[in-house]
């Protein structure tokens, strides 16, 4: 692995779908969303291992999270006490792609989506939002009982699903405002990491200059 990444020397936009009729009130699936809406992680230009697919998609009321992970072979291990070691997704959304400062914005959300560790007895899935260190201004946190979440196991993994509605989004106006600040990490105790772009070696955390650019498009 090349000691500057790749991905470091240039900055992607990642096209964010539109999709009108989500989130599902009806059958099991609150988006399923398609294949036109999956984020390429960059991985591979890094010599990485992608194990996880992520798809997001917008409308005019929130934005759509959805994951993927398969070629396990244990159950998912995570507590709502433990975000950061726990197996799941960590987002990081900038409704203002504001890329001039090292360290956050009110605008700037870090969200935990995880397939277990809540509940009483510690199996239900997990949503969270945190501050992000450093920040200049903290987003307002949203509510678990806010954002609608569910999480299905499968065969050597499980689907999470997710929908951030525009009020947990602190400035998300896509008429304005169509481009954000993005990144993500999924973590698991098998496979390991998967970042979008920067690795651990990288302070993303906590500057939003690393993150990439999610441009909403119709």
């Amino acid at each position: 692995m090349p000691l500057i990444p790749h991905s470091l020397l240039f900055r992607v936009t990642f096209p964010c779908r539109y999709v009108k009729n989500i989130p599902s009130d009806e059958g099991d699936r609150l988006l399923d969303l398609s294949e036109a809406c999956r984020i390429e992680s960059l991985a591979a230009m890094d010599e990485r291992r992608s194990f996880a697919d992520l798809r997001l998609a917008w409308n005019d009321f929130g934005l759509g999270v959805q994951l993927e992970v398969r070629g396990k072979d244990q159950e998912p291990q995570g507590s709502a006490a433990r975000l950061r070691s726990s197996d799941g997704l960590t987002l990081w959304i900038d409704t203002r792609d504001a890329r001039t400062s090292h360290r956050a914005s009110r605008y700037c959300h870090q969200f935990y989506f995880l397939p277990t560790g809540g509940g009483p007895d510690g199996d239900e899935p997990v949503f969270s939002q945190t501050k992000i260190h450093r920040a200049l201004q903290d987003a307002p946190l949203a509510a678990a009982a806010e954002v609608p979440f569910r999480c299905e196991r499968i065969k050597n993994g499980y689907i999470l699903e997710a929908f951030l509605p525009a009020g947990v989004l602190n400035g998300f106006d896509p008429e304005q405002n169509p481009r954000l600040g993005f990144f993500y990490v999924v973590r698991d105790a098998e496979p390991g990491e998967q970042f979008l772009s920067l690795n651990a070696d990288f302070p993303y955390g906590e500057d939003p200059s690393l993150w990439s650019v999610l441009e909403l498009v119709h």
